[in-house]
């Protein structure tokens, strides 16, 4: 008869988990603690402000521990809190204020390239026009581009947040915000147009090319 293997240890992020829900405080604040900078940049970066996204974060925390129950242990337990942070900054936006899409559409540049794609990377390193990115200190244009993302929809500032800040591919955002991979470039797309159109400055010249 065989012997019976070596009985695994839990890992220490399940081990924390079980004891987290189990009412142990301590055993919380050590699971969420490595993540909370991740966290709470993704949370700041949806809604841009820093003491809206401190409540929202706070919210957040409350969430996952009184969701912490019914994780399955699916994913890693950053991914999962992750969600609930953008799910939570979505819904401090929408209390915030109400854009509607259609005042991004106005603001959209009237043609039919649909193949353009402009990432933030683009907006922070425009090369081609090192120029005019030499007039503009880099405070000032961080001010813009975040003031330029603050009048994005709620959906569009999501998926552009974490597809061209957060480097998420377009199956990780479409899994984590539960819409199609379709209607992840879709939001993503219209998101790069309307900041392209609100923030013209800095576009590449396109006159004489």
């Amino acid at each position: 008869m065989p012997e019976p293997g070596p009985v695994r240890e839990p890992r220490p992020e399940a081990k924390l988990i079980q004891s987290a829900t189990q009412g142990n405080a301590e055993a919380f604040e050590a699971l969420v603690r490595p993540h909370l900078g991740m966290l709470f940049r993704v949370i700041d970066r949806i809604l841009g402000n820093e003491a809206e996204s401190q409540d929202a974060l706070q919210d957040a925390l409350l969430t996952l521990h009184r969701e912490l129950p019914g994780f399955q242990g699916a994913s890693k337990f950053s991914t999962w809190a992750y969600r609930i942070c953008v799910n939570q900054a979505l819904m401090a936006r929408r209390k915030r204020v109400r854009r509607r899409e259609d005042a991004i559409e106005d603001l959209m540049p009237r043609f039919g390239d649909e193949g353009h794609h402009m990432s933030v990377d683009t907006i922070l390193d425009w090369s081609e026009d090192a120029e005019a990115l030499m007039l503009v200190e880099q405070d000032e244009l961080k001010a813009r581009v975040r003031a330029g993302l603050d009048r994005l929809s709620d959906d569009q500032r999501a998926v552009f947040v974490l597809r061209d800040l957060e480097g998420w591919n377009t199956e990780e955002i479409a899994q984590h915000l539960g819409i199609t991979r379709e209607l992840v470039r879709q939001r993503v797309h219209r998101a790069r147009l309307a900041l392209r159109a609100l923030l013209p400055e800095f576009a590449p010249g396109q006159e004489g090319r």
